[in-house]
C-alpha cells in the first residue's frame, strides 16, 4: 500500500499494475475495494499534441518557389512533377501544400524512399503540424504500426510520413500525395511479394481518392520526365538554390593519371585528401560515398587466384573486419577468415577491392584527430541506430561520414562543404539499361549535400574514365542532355517509357530441371507472343539461397492493353507447375521491374 501511495503521489495518479508487487497482497486490496483495476489504452508513441507550433503561413517563399507553388495548386493536372535542383527549397513548397490540405480537414501522405530520411523531415513537419503528424515504416514494432493504423483511420493523423509501405494505410480523407525523390529505386518492392513500385501505386491510390499527386526530384526518372514533356503530368521547375547559394563545384580526378604521377594514397587521391584537410581545418564536415559495404570486396589467393564463394549463392564472400569474417550479402552465410587457400593451401592471401569499412579505417589513420563514422546497412541494423548517426552528424559530433546510398538521398546538413565519390566506375558499369540514369542520379544527389547553406561546396569524383558522358553530365549538372541521350536509346532498343516489361523468374534447386522448365515456358510464350519474348537467361547472380534462377522478359508496346496478355502468361505458368517433375519450380512475375 505504501508503494502504491508513493507511485501515485498519494492517490492523485493511476499506477500501472506491473509497477506494483504481484501477489496475494494486491489481490486482497482489490477484493476489499481499497484499490480498483481498470484497463486503459497505453500509447507507445510519443505525444506531440501540446508542443508549440509555428504557423505554416509564416513561411515566405521566394519568387521561384511561389511560381512552383501556384503551378502545383492549379487544377490543370492531378499529377505534377516538381523538378528542382538540390537545395532549391522543395520542402517549403510541400509544407505550404500540406497546410492547405490540413486547413480543409483532409489528409496528406508524404512518401520518402529511405527510413533514414524520415528523421530529418519529421522534425520539420512537426514544427508546423505537431500531433497531426504520424510516421509509418517497417522499423516500427507491430504494436506501434497498429496504433498508427488506428489513428490514421480515425482521422487524428492528418499528415502521414513514411516509406513505401505507408501507401497501405487506411486513410479517411486523402487529398494530397507527395512522393519525394520519386526517381529512387528504393520505392520498388522486390522481395517478398507483393512486388510493386510505391510511386506507381501512389498514383493509383490518388486516382481512387481523386487526390493530387506531386512527384518531386532534382533528378527525375526518365519515365516521369517523359510523361511531363508529353503533358500527361504538369511540371514545375526550380533552377536555383534557396538563398541564392551556388551549386557545388564538381571536379573529376583521373585515377590512372594520379597513380602514374604518384598522387594517390591508398584509395584516396591527393586532391581529395587536400580537400578533406581544408574542410576539417575550417571546422566543416565531409561526406564520402562508396557504394560497397564491408571491409574488402573479396579475399583472393595470390598464387592460384581462388576466391571464396558462398555455398548457397553464386557470389564471392565479402570480408567484414568488425566480425573478422567472410559474409554473403545475399543470404547471410558467414565463415571465419581462412588461414590458407582452400584450393592450393597457399598462405599468400590478399584483400582486393574496398568497402565502407576499409574507407572508415583508412580515414581514422590519415586524420586521427577527426571523428569518422560509417552509415550503411551493417551500422544501422538496430532500430534507432541511423537516428543516432544522423543526430551526431547534425550536431557536428562527427566530422567525416562514410556511407553507401543512404548518404545520397535528401539529407540536409548545414556544415557539409566537401563530398567525395570514391569510385564512380562501380556505379556506372552496372549491367542494366538504367545504369547511366542511376549513376547520374546517385552522383548528382550526393553532390547536392555540399554547400547547401553557405555555398562554395566542393565535390570530387574519383574515376578511371574521366571522359565518360555521365561524368560530364554530372559535372555540368546537365540533366537534359542525359535525358535526351537515354530517351533515344530506349526508343531504339524498346525499353520503358515506350514499352512495358514483364519479368518472369523461375527458381529450382536442380539446374537441369530449371533449364528444362524455362525452355518449355519460353517456347509456349513465344507461341503466344513471338518476338516480344527474350530469354531464358541466367541473371547476374544465377543462384541465391541454394536456388538456381533463370529469367524470361516480355516487352509490350505502351499502347497495347496487357490484361489479356497477363491471363495467357499466368495460364502458361500454371500449366508448367502441373507438368510431371516440375511441381517444385517456383514462378515469379514482376511487372515493370526497376
Amino acid at each position: 500500500m505504501m508503494q502504491f501511495l508513493q507511485l501515485s503521489h498519494f492517490g492523485k495518479e493511476a499506477v500501472a499494475k506491473r509497477e506494483l508487487p504481484q501477489g496475494s497482497a494486491l489481490q486482497t486490496l482489490v477484493k476489499n475495494g481499497v484499490l480498483t483495476i481498470e484497463e486503459r489504452i497505453e500509447s507507445r508513441l510519443r505525444d506531440y499534441s501540446d508542443m508549440e507550433l509555428v504557423d505554416p503561413q509564416s513561411i515566405v517563399l521566394n519568387e521561384e518557389q511561389q511560381q512552383a507553388f501556384d503551378c502545383l495548386q492549379s487544377n490543370s493536372h492531378n499529377i505534377f512533377l516538381l523538378h528542382g535542383v538540390t537545395s532549391s527549397g522543395k520542402t517549403e513548397v510541400y509544407i505550404k501544400m500540406i497546410d492547405e490540405v490540413v486547413r480543409a480537414g483532409g489528409q496528406a501522405l508524404f512518401l520518402l524512399p529511405e527510413i533514414a530520411l524520415t528523421a530529418q523531415i519529421i522534425n520539420r513537419l512537426r514544427k508546423y503540424f505537431g500531433g497531426k503528424v504520424g510516421i509509418y515504416h517497417s522499423r516500427f514494432s507491430a504494436s506501434e504500426r497498429t496504433e498508427v493504423w488506428h489513428r490514421t483511420l480515425s482521422g487524428e493523423y492528418q499528415v502521414l510520413l513514411g516509406a513505401r509501405s505507408a501507401i497501405f494505410l487506411p486513410f479517411k480523407d486523402l487529398k494530397l500525395i507527395i512522393v519525394d525523390e520519386e526517381h529512387d529505386s528504393s520505392y520498388k518492392q522486390f522481395e517478398p511479394s507483393p512486388r510493386y513500385h510505391a510511386r506507381d501505386a501512389a498514383l493509383y491510390l490518388a486516382r481512387q481518392w481523386e487526390a493530387k499527386t506531386v512527384l518531386g526530384s532534382a533528378t527525375p526518372s526518365v519515365e516521369t520526365h517523359f510523361n511531363a514533356l508529353q503533358e500527361r503530368y504538369g511540371m514545375a521547375t526550380m533552377t536555383k538554390r534557396y538563398g541564392g547559394f551556388s551549386l557545388p563545384e564538381v571536379t573529376c580526378v583521373d585515377m590512372k593519371e594520379a597513380h602514374r604521377q604518384g598522387l594517390v594514397k591508398g584509395h584516396f587521391s591527393v586532391a581529395l585528401l587536400q580537400a578533406i584537410e581544408e574542410a576539417l581545418s575550417k571546422k566543416q564536415q565531409v561526406i564520402l560515398f562508396q557504394n560497397r559495404r564491408g571491409f574488402s570486396l573479396r579475399l583472393e589467393c595470390d598464387d592460384c587466384h581462388e576466391v571464396p564463394h558462398c555455398v548457397h549463392c553464386d557470389v564471392s564472400l565479402v570480408y567484414h573486419k568488425a566480425t573478422n569474417s567472410l559474409r554473403c550479402h545475399y543470404c547471410g552465410y558467414s565463415i571465419p577468415v581462412p588461414s590458407e587457400c582452400p584450393a592450393c593451401h597457399s598462405t599468400h592471401l590478399k584483400m582486393t577491392g574496398v568497402g565502407t569499412e576499409r574507407i572508415e579505417e583508412d580515414l581514422q589513420i590519415l586524420f586521427p584527430e577527426a571523428c569518422v563514422a560509417r552509415m550503411d546497412l551493417d551500422s544501422t541494423l538496430q532500430k534507432n541506430q541511423y537516428l543516432e548517426i544522423l543526430s551526431d552528424f547534425e550536431h557536428r559530433r562527427i566530422d567525416i561520414l562514410v556511407g553507401t546510398q543512404m548518404v545520397t538521398k535528401g539529407l540536409d546538413f548545414e556544415h557539409v562543404s566537401v563530398v567525395g565519390i570514391i569510385n564512380a566506375d562501380n556505379i556506372i558499369n552496372y549491367p542494366s539499361f538504367r545504369s547511366y540514369e542511376r549513376a547520374f542520379q546517385q552522383m548528382t544527389q550526393v553532390s547536392g549535400r555540399a554547400g547547401r547553406h553557405n555555398g562554395g561546396g566542393k565535390v570530387i569524383i574519383q574515376t578511371y574514365n574521366p571522359y565518360h558522358q555521365v561524368i560530364a553530365n554530372v559535372m555540368d549538372n546537365d540533366y537534359q542532355s542525359l535525358y535526351n541521350e537515354q530517351i533515344q536509346e530506349r526508343r531504339v532498343f524498346r525499353y520503358p517509357p515506350f514499352y512495358r516489361l514483364i519479368e518472369i523468374t523461375l527458381k529450382h534447386r536442380d539446374a537441369e530441371v530449371l533449364n528444362a522448365a524455362a525452355d518449355w515456358m519460353a517456347f509456349h510464350l513465344r507461341s503466344a507472343f513471338a518476338t516480344r519474348v527474350l530469354g531464358p537467361e541466367y541473371p547476374l547472380v544465377s543462384r541465391i539461397r541454394g536456388l538456381y534462377l533463370k529469367q524470361i522478359t516480355l516487352r509490350f508496346e505502351k499502347s497495347e492493353p496487357v490484361a489479356d496478355a497477363k491471363r495467357v502468361i499466368r495460364q502458361i505458368g500454371d500449366d508448367l507447375t502441373k507438368q510431371e517433375g516440375w511441381s517444385g519450380v517456383t514462378v515469379i512475375y514482376d511487372v515493370d521491374p526497376a
